[in-house]
């Protein structure tokens, strides 16, 4: 059974429907200000799906990206009550207090790295609005770092992509196969080794 090859044929044939752009700017926004999945997901393969319009998707990310941190920003500001336990549920304290602190050592800067940090971006949005950072700094550090992310991401996968798919849907049993053991692995050791 292809497990891993039927998941990427349907995960290209979604990157082309009708509305797979509307879906790409709801999840850009809904990733920076509270929804774990990032829009990579399907940024990647609807610049490998239509390479010639890697920049607008690009763009789109951002530009939705960069609105949804407007709305973490404020949630930080006006519901961090509410959204503290959230957070503690969704199993970001820690990650939380470290965003914390890189506020107070790096300031405007911790936004702009934000873009390739593995921590989650509205973590750094939302904390951003806790601690009262200058709403337009804030905003200009976004569009930049996270634009930069964006379209180096969209720009690869567009001009390397399409030389390197043949290979992947070669090897795509093995590769799903071994991204499953690695996160079982992380999961592991993570659940196992840290609480034991």
């Amino acid at each position: 059974m292809k497990l891993f090859s039927n998941i990427y044929n349907k995960v290209i044939d979604y990157s082309r429907h009708k509305y797979a752009e509307r879906y790409l700017v709801a999840l850009s926004f809904a990733e920076s200000s509270f929804f774990p999945i990032p829009p990579d997901v399907m940024l990647i393969p609807m610049s490998l799906a239509e390479s010639k319009k890697w920049i607008r998707f690009a763009i789109l990310t951002t530009i939705a990206s960069v609105l949804g941190g407007i709305a973490g920003y404020f949630l930080g500001v006006w519901a961090m009550d509410w959204l503290q336990p959230l957070i503690a549920g969704w199993g970001y304290s820690d990650k939380f207090e470290q965003v914390k602190t890189l506020f107070s050592r790096w300031g405007i800067w911790a936004i702009l790295a934000a873009g390739f940090s593995p921590i989650p971006y509205k973590l750094f949005t939302i904390t951003a609005g806790l601690l009262s950072m200058a709403f337009l700094p804030f905003v200009l550090a976004s569009a930049v770092g996270r634009g930069l992310r964006f379209f180096l991401v969209a720009g690869l996968v567009a001009k390397i992509g399409p030389k390197m798919e043949p290979l992947i849907i070669k090897y795509i049993e093995w590769l799903g196969w071994l991204v499953v053991f690695i996160l079982v692995v992380i999961i592991f050791y993570y659940t196992g080794f840290n609480h034991g």
